[in-house]
């Protein structure tokens, strides 16, 4: 069915947010809608000399309980929600002694932004707009005869449509509707899991605002878009090309990577999967054993580090082609440098707000969704368990501890051979640990790099000793894993037969 466009002759306003409502409630008032507001936005309209009828005029009401009850009166309700096609309907407003509304702007108390700020509960109620989403869903259920307006960013749009055509279209209305019951299901859900006290609720809902809508998704024949506000909190972008569905995945993945590493550090990452991770106190020097892991796979890569880039930093990175630099700061003279290159993407991150980023993180399937808290823990060395006859000597427990750490963000199964500061060979993604083993040495061979002396980290336990045999064929002279096998017995007698010392820290890194 179809509803033809609608004339607007009064508008209700009652807006918390008041960015541009002067414009907006002056340009209505030049194309002759008549202006009803609540008290707040009333007196901002007036203070502006813009006409403006009060509610109370308008119901023969005034507010109650300190303004919690200003809007929630049935004359109102009914003036919104009366449908246009039924005579009666007009006829009990008329008895009623009151005009049909056909445009509702409101905008709520910030509940979000005061739960943010960590208002503390008392305070957060009163944050919770009640008379706000009612009108709102009374204005858009009846969309076919009234509009919703919900945002300062809608003004512009409805003043230009009513100059052109002098109405409302019903794609306009029904497009604003739809826009209006996202907001109150969204506003609902953030009261809801502010007041909640349990992980995982009886019924769980997340509802995102749209950031971007993206090119392409994962692939160019797919559609993307990225949501979520705090998004756009923790990245600013400086420099470069527009982000891409995959771009967005590297980021994720490379700030959760850095943030496990204390020391000035630098990290490569290749489609969400570390390929070179280095320390040192000084950036290009990371940023070179970094790369030397794996040069080729660099290429095209995504670079994160956890100090400000400085321009020695910059000039090795501008020698090779890159997707992403992401960084808590970046020296001026480093920008001068890498800016030379249009299209490479300079982000900033704010790292006080990564540990607040933490959420529940959930994937889509089919029929449904995963849900599941962050894996945010690593085991210090403290916690772990020696189970060989030797222990692991200084230089092995500091390889073992930064292996460990990188190990984590591989994609399963996944091992790192690693010197104390930085990555020596990843082999992640098999299907098989034994695999993962075989392709790290032979990535290592590639580029000239030895793995004596090295040690290894596994993401979870070697299910046969198989695995940590071809790691000690290799040169390994530590390993650390969680352990946990039937066949742990075999493995710990494996690694006794050569000498090796190996951990066990109890804890499981699968990355699916």
């Amino acid at each position: 069915m179809h509803w033809l466009p609608m004339q607007p002759r009064r508008a209700l306003l009652s807006v918390w947010d008041k960015r541009g409502i002067t414009e907006f409630a002056a340009a209505l008032a030049e194309l002759g809608v008549e202006l009803i507001a609540s008290e707040g936005t009333g007196a901002t309209l007036r203070a502006a000399g813009i006409p403006v009828r009060s509610l109370g005029e308008l119901l023969g009401a005034t507010e109650l309980l300190d303004g919690r009850v200003k809007t929630l009166h049935p004359l109102l309700h009914a003036a919104i929600l009366a449908r246009r096609d039924r005579p009666e309907h007009l006829q009990q407003l008329e008895q009623l002694g009151i005009a049909p509304i056909e445009l509702v702007v409101v905008n709520f108390y910030p509940f979000q932004a005061m739960e943010r700020s960590g208002a503390a509960l008392p305070e957060l109620l009163e944050f919770i707009d009640i008379g706000g989403p009612a009108l709102v869903r009374a204005a858009a259920k009846n969309y076919p005869w009234v509009a919703v307006v919900t945002s300062p960013r809608q003004y512009e749009e409805v003043i230009a449509e009513l100059r052109q055509h002098g109405s409302l279209s019903e794609e306009l209305r029904r497009r604003y509707a739809a826009e209006a019951f996202a907001l109150t299901a969204a506003y609902d859900a953030a009261i809801a899991r502010a007041l909640s006290t349990e992980p995982f609720p009886p019924q769980w809902s997340v509802s995102l605002p749209q950031v971007q809508r993206l090119r392409y998704g994962e692939n160019p024949h797919q559609q993307g878009c990225l949501y979520g506000d705090a998004f756009g909190e923790l990245f600013e972008q400086l420099h470069g090309k527009e982000l891409s569905y995959n771009n967005v995945l590297d980021l994720d993945a490379a700030v959760r990577l850095i943030r496990d590493f204390p020391e000035p550090t630098v990290a490569i990452l290749k489609h969400t999967t570390p390929c070179g991770v280095g320390s040192a106190p000084a950036l290009e020097h990371a940023w070179e054993k970094a790369l030397a892991t794996d040069p080729v796979s660099a290429f095209g890569g995504i670079v994160v580090t956890n100090r400000a880039v400085t321009r020695a930093l910059a000039e090795r990175l501008s020698e090779l082609f890159l997707e992403i630099i992401v960084a808590p700061e970046f020296a001026e003279d480093a920008l001068e440098v890498l800016q030379r290159k249009r299209n490479l993407r300079l982000l900033r991150y704010r790292a006080e707000l990564l540990a607040r980023a933490d959420a529940l993180e959930f994937r889509s399937i089919l029929g449904g969704a995963l849900v599941q808290s962050p894996d945010i823990a690593v085991l210090p060395p403290e916690g772990w368990q020696v189970v060989t006859h030797r222990a692991p000597t200084e230089q092995e427990a500091a390889a073992l501890e930064f292996a460990w750490r990188v190990v984590k963000h591989a994609k399963s199964n996944a091992v790192v051979f690693a010197a104390p500061d930085r990555t020596l060979a990843i082999g992640c993604g098999q299907p098989s640990r034994v695999d993962a083993v075989r392709v790290a040495i032979r990535k290592a061979a590639d580029v000239g790099i030895s793995l004596e002396g090295s040690v290894i980290a596994s993401d979870a336990f070697f299910p046969f000793p198989d695995a940590l045999q071809e790691a000690i064929h290799a040169g390994i002279t530590a390993a650390v894993q969680p352990g946990g096998s039937v066949r742990d017995a075999l493995v710990i007698e494996a690694a006794n037969a050569a000498g090796i010392a190996m951990v066990f820290t109890g804890m499981r890194h699968f990355r699916h």
